[in-house]
């Protein structure tokens, strides 16, 4: 069966039920049908004297195109858990309607550790990231409306550095041109998971908190050199109000029932990768475990995790754990190509003793970054099928040779959260160790130095050079006093370093920065490798394609 054939076959309990087993009250629900809902925020409040949970981070190594299933180890982790009598909740992001129509598919899972309803999830759930690109969309419309009548704030139109933001993947929109002479100016678009409300909406404590971060974005400069901040185009009341209910997290399920929380969508390799920091905080307060995920490896999703979100939410992880796939290890130990949409070779799938041994080295390096955090790791080796058992069972112990406090192989693709419960078990028990969480960097740093200290300890870079235009940006951004922010860096997922062709655990190598953004309501100033597009676009043949509505039954097919 497919993923959605699997889903669909799979009969939901009704949304009140999931929110009771987390304590959560049928008035603190607003339902969007059956078997989704929104959390009423004024939850917090009740609870808020109640001791929180163990936060379990899920991470991985760094993946193939085809990606190694660290959505469904969360899942599958989430849901062991709950067979083991923990009582847990999993919190992820939302999929993006980009790689949902384009080269990776939906991202709620697959096989028997997936969230539900699956076709809600993947498409528009509770209209959440529509909010966000109409948020953002306004403030663009509000700053060219200013420029249109007179632009008494003196914004200087070729300083913009507010883009417009779509949902979908459309290469053709990187590049636009804007306005009318004299006046006239370069534009972009990106998608939305990049935008600056999605990130503010992630990383928001409360309205007030969302009211202040959206004021605080930068738009541009005057011709004077000065910052212009929404909050002076006087249309920031007016985003948060479409912001509203976009704010309260989204309650959704498993396939076994573990109440799962679905919440915000910035990417992982471009974005800062987590989900909100609300969704995190209702779960704290009612379970005893909250998992949460990451985008990508652990130099991307982990790291902006550790450095950006913790430092927001002042919350700390209890345990870590870092997925690896056989095929994952294989490739990077030179075992062969993989390609999305193409059938695996042989030497990926099958025994290769001499490629996975090396490409244990990628693993290596993301079990120590994650220990660079003072947090301890687990190892899931996510398996599956005709993986060779003695390659699995080797690949967990060199993992405790390698410093995970423990490993364990799991299959929940095929078994749900019995294929998980071994992998649970041993976060129960590496959560119950002591840990000694702390940054990488201090914000005090300047930008170069804390961008170096990423590049050479995340990465194992040699160390980092600046384009001309980020040496600009970078010396702008401390002058406006964005200095002391944390970074986050825009890169491949498919590499520790810059490039996707450098595979295992490469050495010697600069990582390029082309350009520097000033995200001041999100809070941070993200550090572009070269290379990397904020507006993704289609494949030569779009998993789109591939979706449709059956006529008869009125279902969604092909949706995976």
């Amino acid at each position: 069966m497919s993923d959605i054939e699997i889903a669909q076959s799979v009969a939901l309990r009704p949304i009140v039920e999931i929110g009771s087993q987390l304590g959560i009250r049928p008035e603190e629900l607003i339902h969007y049908g059956r078997d989704k809902a929104k959390v009423s925020l004024q939850l917090l409040d009740r609870l808020a004297t109640v001791p929180k949970g163990r936060y379990v981070l899920v991470t991985a190594m760094n993946p193939t195109p085809l990606g190694e299933g660290k959505t469904t180890t969360a899942i599958g982790l989430a849901m062991g858990l709950s067979r083991l009598g923990h009582r847990t909740a999993l919190t992820l992001r939302q999929p993006s309607l980009g790689p949902v129509f384009g080269a990776k598919g939906g991202g709620t899972g697959g096989g028997r550790a997936q969230v539900a309803p699956m076709e809600d999830i993947n498409l528009h759930l509770t209209g959440d990231a529509h909010a966000v690109a109409a948020s953002h969309n306004l403030l663009s419309a509000f700053l060219d409306n200013h420029l249109f009548h007179g632009n008494i704030l003196s914004i200087d139109p070729q300083r913009i550095t507010w883009p417009r933001t779509l949902s979908i993947s459309d290469r053709a929109l990187r590049k636009i041109m804007l306005g009318e002479e004299p006046d006239r100016r370069p534009g972009q678009f990106i998608i939305t998971e990049a935008s600056e409300v999605m990130a503010v909406l992630a990383l928001a404590k409360d309205q007030r908190d969302l009211r202040e971060r959206l004021g605080r974005i930068l738009v541009g400069v005057t011709r004077a050199g000065t910052p212009v901040t929404a909050e002076e185009l006087r249309c920031v009341g007016s985003m948060a109000v479409l912001l509203k209910d976009a704010l309260m997290p989204n309650l959704v399920q498993t396939l076994e029932g573990t109440p799962a929380f679905v919440h915000t969508g910035p990417f992982g390799n471009i974005a800062h990768g987590n989900c909100s920091i609300l969704s995190d905080a209702i779960a704290l307060r009612c379970a005893d475990f909250v998992i949460t995920e990451a985008g990508f490896g652990s130099d991307l999703g982990a790291e902006k995790f550790f450095n950006i979100k913790c430092r927001t939410s002042e919350l700390a992880p209890r345990a870590a754990v870092v997925v690896a796939t056989l095929r994952a290890l294989k490739l990077h130990g030179g075992g062969g190509i993989a390609k999305a949409g193409v059938a695996l070779p042989s030497s990926l799938t099958g025994p290769n003793r001499e490629a996975l041994s090396k490409g244990m080295a990628n693993l290596e390096q993301h079990v120590s970054n994650v220990r660079t955090h003072g947090v301890p790791v687990v190892v899931a080796v996510n398996a599956f099928k005709d993986d060779p058992q003695n390659e699995l069972d080797w690949v967990r112990e060199q993992s405790l040779k390698m410093g995970a406090a423990d490993a364990a192989v799991s299959t929940h693709w095929v078994d749900g959260g019995k294929g998980a419960e071994q992998l649970a078990a041993a976060v129960v028990k590496t959560s119950e160790r002591q840990a000694h969480f702390n940054h990488l960097y201090e914000l005090s740093w300047p930008i170069r130095k804390k961008i170096e200290t990423i590049a050479t300890r995340m990465y194992g870079a040699a160390g980092v050079t600046f384009e001309p235009d980020a040496e600009r940006q970078i010396e702008t951004a401390e002058a406006l006093g964005y200095g002391g922010l944390p970074v986050c860096m825009a890169k491949t997922p498919l590499s520790l370093s810059h490039d996707p062709g450098l595979k295992g655990r490469p050495t010697g190598f600069m990582v390029p920065i082309r350009e520097l953004r000033i995200l001041a309501g999100a809070g941070f100033v993200t550090a572009v490798c070269s290379g990397i597009q904020l507006m993704p676009g289609l494949p030569k043949k779009p998993a789109g394609e591939r979706i449709d509505l059956d006529p008869k039954s009125g279902k969604i097919v092909g949706l995976s």
